[in-house]
Parts: C-alpha cells; sequence; structure tokens
C-alpha cells in the first residue's frame, strides 16, 4: 500500500501506467470491499448467536474480527487511488489506514496457523498437553497475537511523522522518519517470515491430520471412506486458499520493500514492482471473501446457527451420523471441527 515513485527526471523516462493503480485496481477492490462488508457482516452476526465452547470456535471470531475490520480499509485505498481525496486522505492512508490493513491481515493468518495448531493437537495428539484445548488457554493466545502484531505494526504509524515535501505527490516513505524507514523494513521482513512459519506449519499439521484420519478409517472397518474424502477436502481448501491468497504477496513483498528503500533499482524494475505488489496485495485482501465461505463448509456449529436463523433445513450425510455416534474418534472431530 506504501507506494514510492522515481524522481522526476527518471519519470519523465518511465512514465506510469494510472490505468491500471487508478482504475482497474481500485475498481477490483469495490468489487472485494462490497463483498467483504456483507459476508463477514453476517459471520459476525451468525458467531455472535454461537458459543465459544471451544478453542477453534474463539479463534474463527478473531478472524471475522480481524477480516471485518481490514474490509474498513477499503474504500481510504480506493478513494486515494483513484486521486479522489485531497492530500490529507494520502497522509492518513500511509500513517494508518495502510498500516491497519496489514495489522489485520496478520492477525488472521496467525490465527489460520492457531487453527491449524488446535486441530493438530485435538486428532493426532489428544492426550498429550490437553490444556491446550481450554478456553482460557485460547483466549490467552488470541490476546498474545493481537498484542504481537500491534507492538510489530504500531511503530509504522508513530513514525510515519514527516511532513510532506510535496503535497501534490505524497510518497509514503518520505513520510517515515529515518528510524521508521528502518523499522519499516525489519518489521516487513519480520512479517514476511511469521507468514512462512505460520504456512510451513500448516501444511506439516495438516498433513499429519490427513494420515490419522485416513488411519482411523481403515481401522474402523468401514467400507465407505467418503468422510475421509470430504475431510481431507475440507483440509485442503483451507491450505488452497491460504496458498492462493497470500503465498504470491508475500513472494513478492520483500523485493519491492529493498525497491523502495535502495537506490540501485532502475524505474522499469520499480513500476513492475509497483504492480506485482498491488494485484498481489489485492489477493490477499480478496481472502475476506473467502473465509466466510470457511466457516460454512468448515465449523458445523457456524453451518447449523446459519441454516437455523434462515430457516432452511439442514440435511447431514449418513456417514456424519454414523461418525457421530462414535464419539471422540478422529474422523469425527474433523468433520465437525475442522
Amino acid at each position: 500500500m506504501m507506494n514510492s515513485t522515481p524522481t522526476a527526471p527518471v519519470e519523465e523516462l518511465c512514465p506510469r501506467n494510472t490505468t491500471i493503480t487508478q482504475y482497474i485496481i481500485p475498481g477490483l477492490y469495490c468489487v472485494v470491499f462490497i463483498t467483504g462488508i456483507v459476508l463477514n457482516g453476517v459471520s459476525g452476526w451468525i458467531f455472535f448467536h454461537v458459543p465459544s465452547t471451544k478453542s477453534f470456535i474463539v479463534y474463527l471470531k478473531n478472524i471475522v474480527v480481524a477480516d471485518f475490520l481490514m474490509s474498513l480499509t477499503f474504500p481510504f485505498k480506493i478513494f486515494n487511488d483513484v486521486g479522489r481525496g485531497p492530500w490529507q486522505l494520502n497522509v492518513f492512508v500511509c500513517r494508518v489506514s495502510a498500516v491497519f490493513f496489514y495489522i489485520n491481515m496478520y492477525v488472521s493468518i496467525l490465527f489460520f496457523g492457531l487453527i491449524s495448531f488446535d486441530r493438530y493437537y485435538k486428532i493426532v495428539k489428544p492426550l498429550v498437553a490437553p490444556f491446550i484445548q481450554s478456553l482460557n488457554y485460547s483466549k490467552a493466545l488470541s490476546l498474545m497475537v493481537w498484542l504481537l502484531i500491534l507492538f510489530l505494526a504500531v511503530p509504522n504509524m508513530i513514525l510515519t511523522n514527516q511532513s510532506p515535501k510535496e503535497v501534490a505527490q505524497i510518497k509514503c516513505m518520505e513520510l517515515k522518519s529515518p528510524l521508521g524507514q528502518k523499522w519499516h523494513q525489519a518489521s516487513n521482513y519480520i512479517f514476511v517470515g511469521i507468514f512462512w512459519i505460520v504456512f510451513l506449519l500448516l501444511i506439516v499439521f495438516y498433513t499429519a491430520i490427513t494420515r490419522k484420519i485416513f488411519k482411523s478409517q481403515l481401522k474402523s472397518g468401514r467400507k465407505s471412506i467418503s468422510v475421509t474424502r470430504k475431510s481431507s477436502r475440507n483440509i485442503f481448501s483451507i491450505v488452497f486458499v491460504f496458498f492462493v491468497c497470500f503465498v504470491p504477496y508475500h513472494v513478492a513483498r520483500i523485493p519491492y520493500t529493498k525497491s523502495q528503500i535502495e537506490d540501485h533499482y532502475s524505474c522499469q524494475s520499480k513500476e513492475t514492482l509497483l504492480y506485482v505488489k498491488e494485484f498481489t496485495l489485492l489477493l490477499s485482501a480478496a481472502n475476506v471473501c473467502l473465509d466466510p465461505i470457511i466457516y460454512f463448509f468448515l465449523c458445523q456449529p457456524f453451518r447449523k446457527t446459519l441454516c437455523k436463523k434462515l430457516n432452511i433445513p439442514l440435511k447431514e450425510h449418513s456417514d456424519l451420523e454414523v461418525s457421530k455416534a462414535k464419539r471422540g474418534t478422529p474422523a469425527q472431530e474433523s468433520t465437525e471441527t475442522l
């Protein structure tokens, strides 16, 4: 979100394609904003009626809050990118709303990591460290996640304290103090590191869960393996959404950050990295539209409450009914609460 532009002489040799940054990307953000507000508003309303009886529900509720707050930053970016607001709006985007966007994005990423961690211990190692499943533990972890991300991100607001040199062309990096530029770079590296750690752990945990479910189905002696297939499909959907929405941006973020700070990048390189960053960031923003779909298919209490509120009959699959008869099995846990 924090764009930098080359100096005037270089700009003349390498003009920016404003069609992409002022029309195409803002238009796509409008679609994401409207869809995200509606879906997350409904999700928040549903989760308000779902009791926090399990740790994974606590984590899901935090993701709903983060996604809704992230959606609220989109209008500021849209109006700023199309150039319809005053120069103070540009300063506000650099100083506040862009940072707020990243806060909620990484909070959401960490909570998806906690969900995979919670499911791993619930299904694969149910007898190890039972306190991990307690509500007090999950609430304490939730608080720690918010505090950690705020600690890393809030200084980017505070240290963006310089007056703009030209109100016509405000560059976010020029609004940062020397310490602010160093903190911006360091926090970017930390955030990218957090993402890759969470992503790798998510793959490890869900691979172990899939193996456990498959072995459980083989031991049960049932001919049907539809529960296993459904659980594996649900797990794959989480990893797939995570991969599509967040991986491209985190591949592009480090080169883009370096291009903002280091002088050896050519004008063409900076412009290319800007466009790549903006489109991949849009994919990350689109996650607010996909998360509510994940809630519906992967969280049975959410699905039941939604259907009840909308007076829609909920048809249970026969395999799920069989699994309900065997309380406490890993397959049942994965189908109901994964």
